[in-house]
Order: structure tokens, then C-alpha cells, then sequence
């Protein structure tokens, strides 16, 4: 336990004062938009409201993961909880393994996770667990509990596992594990990498599977093999500097596996770093887009420093929108976009 805990304050610090982006680009900066001079629309009509299993959010954005199960991590969410609520997005806690379990001072830790749900009441909530190292569903709807979560993120990070010091690289049976899950649990299934991306074929087998989302959590964000990189073994995370695909790449390469199934949508996470990205993320295929490094810093000054970052990616993604004549998101993502030569 002692090990985790002070695995996940290594893990804070070093993505607040390390530089831990990845090297390669996420790739939205291959396409543009077509400029309109003549929108023929007014800027604060622009609507960017839409629902998230069935909670009403006033813009497709999507707090990711970050972090739990420590005092300074419960500091985080507690912020970014606060700006959730106040802006009216989704939000997601980072990994609940370290809180599960019925010891009290699993209990402790369980309640830096559960200051999400306190501030932030009415904004849909997800719950998160690696999908490779859940026993059962007990795990899960400990988790759901834990938050009063409205949905579960299960994420995926063999890299990282890899390269992680005291990582458990054990994937074998996950698939199963999680059709499982979703047969079972009371609330939706998301399943995302951790900056790596979604290829092609996984895709369609956690649709397969039951999930209702896939995150493609592509390359452009922040790199795990960086992080683990000052943790252990620099040479050899450096080799895998370049690995995984970059998030346009990957949600494109998704989109067209799935071939429009209606009962699951795409998230885009990784290197969504402005409006413009996330509006680029909407017209590629996504149904929401998601950060979370550029909110690190401002999470641990305040919650009003998150809730000024997350403004401006709502006001950019609005004039993005705007000037593409996208009055709303249905508009956005049938809004074509040219791929630069």
C-alpha cells in the first residue's frame, strides 16, 4: 500500500515539474477548417450543450482522470470538481485501486475520490479502474459506490505497465474480463487508453465486448513512457518515445472500424490542449473531448485557475465553431475538414 501511495505522489510531482509531453504532435494539426467569412451566425448562440448518459453538460468537454487516493490528490479533485460543477462538464477521478478495499486507511484515501461527487453534485461522474488489474465486479461497484459514479472508465496501459518499475504487464484474459463487466454493471462502460491511442481492431472487439464509449486517449498528451522514464529506466522508455498512435490518427482509424454503430460513440483524449483541438476532435468523429495535463497546474493552485483554463477552451472551441458556421454540435460534426497536403 505504502508503495502505491507514494507511487502516486512521484507520479504528480513529476507531471507538475517534469516535462512529460509526448514528442510526437497529436496530429490535429493536419487538418483546418474552411474558413467562413460570411457565418451567417451570431457568436453567443453558438450551442455547445449536449447530454452525457443523460446528464445535461453545457459543452462536450470532459475532465479526464488525473489522480486519487492522496491528500494532495484529494486538493486536485476537490478543484477540479469545483470548476466541473460550476461550468457544467463531465469528470473523471484517476484510478480508485488504491482506495478499494474495507481498511480504514483505504477508507481515507477512498474519500479524495469521493470530493468529487461532494463538489461536484449534478455533473455526470466517472469512476476509474485499470481494466488489468480488477479481480471481479465487486471492484467496480465498490468504485461506482464510492462516487455515486453515473458511469466507469476502465483504462488500458500495457506500455506503461511495462515500463513501470513495480508494473503488472499481465493482459492476458482482459478482454473477457471486461465483456463481463459490462454485462453487469449498473452503469455505462467506458473503456480508454492512457496516451497510447485505440487501434483499429481493438476497437471493434470492446464494441463486441458491450462498451458504451471507447476514449482513443492518443498519442500528443502526456507520455506515460516519459513519466516511468525518470522513474526507472530512461534508455530504455526513450525507445519507446515515438510509440503508439497519435489521437487525430486514432480516432479517425476508429471511426471507420466502427463503421457508425449507434450504440457507442467516441471520446478524444491526448494532446487536446485548446477549443480548437477539441472542435477538430467533434468534426473528426468524437462525441466529446477530453483533458487533463493542461489542467494539472492550474488544479493545484486553485479552482478557479481550472475553471479560467477550461473557459477558454470552451470560448475557443465556440469560435472555432463559429467561424466554421457550426451553430451547434450536430452542425460541428457533419462540418468537413481538409487534411493539409
Amino acid at each position: 500500500m505504502e508503495d502505491i501511495f507514494s507511487r502516486k505522489e512521484e507520479h504528480i510531482d513529476l507531471c507538475l515539474k517534469k516535462d512529460v509531453r509526448s514528442t510526437l504532435s497529436n496530429g490535429f494539426e493536419q487538418y483546418r477548417f474552411l474558413h467562413k467569412a460570411l457565418p451567417e451566425l451570431d457568436l453567443e448562440k453558438i450551442d455547445l450543450s449536449c447530454r452525457l448518459f443523460g446528464k445535461r453538460m453545457r459543452a462536450p468537454l470532459i475532465i479526464g482522470g488525473i489522480t486519487g487516493g492522496t491528500p494532495q490528490a484529494g486538493r486536485l479533485n476537490s478543484h477540479l470538481a469545483e470548476a466541473a460543477e460550476l461550468l457544467g462538464l463531465a469528470m473523471v477521478v484517476g484510478s480508485q485501486r488504491i482506495s478499494l478495499g474495507k481498511k480504514s486507511e483505504k477508507a481515507e484515501m477512498a474519500a479524495s475520490f469521493r470530493i468529487a461527487r461532494e463538489k461536484a453534485p449534478s455533473v455526470p461522474l466517472g469512476a476509474n479502474l485499470g481494466a488489468s488489474q480488477i479481480s471481479g465486479i465487486e471492484d467496480c461497484l465498490e468504485a461506482i459506490e464510492m462516487i455515486e459514479a453515473d458511469f466507469l472508465v476502465l483504462h488500458l496501459n500495457p506500455l506503461q505497465e511495462a515500463l513501470q518499475p513495480e508494473g503488472s504487464p499481465r493482459f492476458s484474459g482482459v478482454l473477457e474480463r471486461i465483456k463481463k463487466i459490462c454485462e453487469s454493471s449498473p452503469v455505462p462502460v467506458v473503456v480508454k487508453e492512457v496516451g497510447c491511442g485505440i487501434d483499429p481492431e481493438s476497437a471493434r472487439k470492446l464494441y463486441e465486448a458491450g462498451v458504451a464509449a471507447i476514449d482513443v486517449a492518443g498519442v500528443g498528451g502526456t507520455s506515460w513512457a516519459r513519466v516511468e522514464g525518470y522513474r526507472g529506466d530512461p534508455i530504455l522508455a526513450d525507445s519507446f518515445r515515438d510509440w503508439g498512435l497519435p489521437t487525430a490518427e486514432s480516432l479517425v482509424r476508429c471511426r471507420e472500424a466502427l463503421h457508425n454503430e449507434e450504440n457507442i460513440f467516441l471520446i478524444a483524449s491526448g494532446g487536446v490542449w485548446d477549443g480548437v483541438d477539441a472542435a477538430k476532435a467533434i468534426a473528426l468523429g468524437a462525441r466529446f473531448a477530453e483533458l487533463a495535463l493542461p489542467l494539472l497546474s492550474p488544479a493545484a493552485r486553485s479552482s478557479f485557475e481550472v475553471e479560467k483554463t477550461l473557459s477558454r477552451v470552451v470560448s475557443g472551441m465556440r469560435i472555432a465553431m463559429f467561424c466554421a458556421g457550426s451553430p451547434d454540435l450536430a452542425a460541428l460534426a457533419s462540418t468537413p475538414l481538409e487534411k493539409k497536403p
